[in-house]
């Protein structure tokens, strides 16, 4: 039996984890450099037997608020002396109906129905199954396929990949076995570019042509996350809203990444003053300290689904609506609605424009764009993961780029200094690529 001592020293653990533990999209045979962390607090992760580095990642858009945040740590030590977990199922709890209550306060109007889930993946699966059931339920079954647009990203479970974008998405050895949707181009004109309307034309094709038979559009809004980190016009979401009550089609709103601020806007549906008919929540929702998400809808979608046969929405996570998750929850969008959160993020996007403004000098560059507390720098060939991964600790930063995009989200609490340094090293080490 293989086991690893008591006292690990950190190539013990480093060894145990290439040899046995499976880390997101990598290989068993040659894997990616690991670091061990220590600790966290922050904006800072300390590696065992390394240095300190500035996170750039929030943990992949999630912890909004650093690492440890005193009042997210409290609120679950006290939850967890009364309630850790317990079944949904014909059971309820006050951190479920008041997070309940601010999810319904704070997301667009008439998002009124909450239906919390495990993660954002799941919530994607929540919200096609709930698309899917709603025209089941008006007996119009053949609606039962789904549209979105290429360069998009939805998550890694099963159906979610049938409508990430087939090559950018990551997906594309499933493609045999994927249901097939319809994709329309990427959206082309940018979020601080100039509008034109003929952008809608090829999603406006796509709709009429095939409207008998959708019974969803999903659209990540504004920001487009790993499919391609791409900031799109305002108005494409707001005639995307327009074209579904057109044809008869569902709005789904993957916020997952974009939710709670980090566009510049609680949601990214606010840039359009946009309501869609489902909405998608998950990674920052705690502020990153445990797993939860949660797809809303409208009360007509909800009762009409319970109209309809088999009379249930058919769903049900073991750790749906956990008490710990949920109490966490409550307390970052607390944290974030008492502070001068726009403020914050309007600094951070300054900083990041200022920082990585000389990347664009590098002929190897094509675009450095930056929305909210969002940074990339998009590069023409694709990075060696492995040794840039290296070259980034090296210069004090934790920053995970993937494909051609180097890109920045890093936690609402960094401050100046940090931000100038962390941008420091992305123009540093971009520099090397050339």
């Amino acid at each position: 039996m293989t086991g690893i001592c008591s006292e690990n020293s950190s190539n013990e653990i480093l060894a145990f984890d290439r040899k046995h533990l499976w880390h997101p999209y990598t290989s068993m045979i040659n894997p990616l450099p690991v670091f061990e962390v220590e600790s966290a607090s922050g904006v800072r992760i300390k590696l065992r037997d390394g240095p300190e580095l500035i996170d750039g990642m929030a943990s992949w858009w999630s912890v909004i608020h650093g690492y440890s945040h005193p009042k997210l740590v409290a609120a679950i030590q006290e939850q967890a002396e009364t309630l850790s977990h317990v079944m949904f199922g014909g059971l309820t709890h006050k951190p479920a109906v008041e997070l309940g209550r601010k999810l319904v306060e704070l997301t667009p109007e008439g998002l009124d129905r909450v239906f919390f889930c495990d993660s954002g993946s799941v919530a994607v699966e929540v919200a096609m199954k709930m698309a899917l059931q709603y025209f089941h339920a008006k007996g119009r079954p053949e609606k039962c396929t789904f549209a979105t647009v290429r360069s998009g990203y939805h998550g890694d479970t099963f159906h979610a990949m049938s409508v990430c974008d087939p090559v950018t998405g990551m997906h594309h050895i499933f493609s045999g076995v994927l249901p097939t949707y319809h994709f329309a181009p990427k959206p082309g004109c940018t979020f601080h570019g100039y509008w034109d309307a003929d952008d809608m034309r090829p999603l406006k094709n796509l709709l009429e042509k095939h409207h008998d038979s959708l019974c969803a559009l999903i659209l990540e809004p504004i920001v487009q996350g790993a499919g391609g980190m791409r900031f799109y016009h305002a108005n494409y979401l707001k005639e995307a809203r327009r074209l579904c009550d057109t044809f008869d089609v569902l709005l789904i709103a993957d916020e997952i990444a974009t939710g709670f601020g980090r566009s510049g806007k609680m949601f990214g549906c606010e840039h359009s003053s946009v309501s869609p008919d489902i909405l998608c929540l998950g990674k920052a929702l705690t502020g990153g300290m445990l797993s939860l998400a949660a797809t809303i809808t409208t009360e007509h979608i909800a009762t009409t689904i319970s109209a309809g046969d088999p009379g249930v929405f058919m769903h049900g996570p073991t750790f749906m609506a956990n008490p710990l998750a949920c109490r966490v929850a409550i307390e970052s969008i607390e944290v974030l609605l008492a502070d001068n959160w726009q403020g914050t993020i309007g600094v951070i996007e300054s900083g990041l424009q200022e920082g990585l403004e000389p990347c664009r000098d590098f002929s190897h560059v094509t675009d450095v764009r930056c929305l909210g507390a969002i940074g990339v720098v998009e590069l023409v060939r694709p990075v060696e993961m492995g040794a840039i991964q290296r070259r980034f600790v090296d210069h004090g930063v934790w920053v995970r780029p993937f494909g051609r995009l180097v890109n920045l989200m890093p936690p609402y609490c960094i401050g100046k200094e940090d931000l100038a340094l962390l941008c420091r090293a992305v123009v540093n080490v971009v520099a090397e690529e050339s």
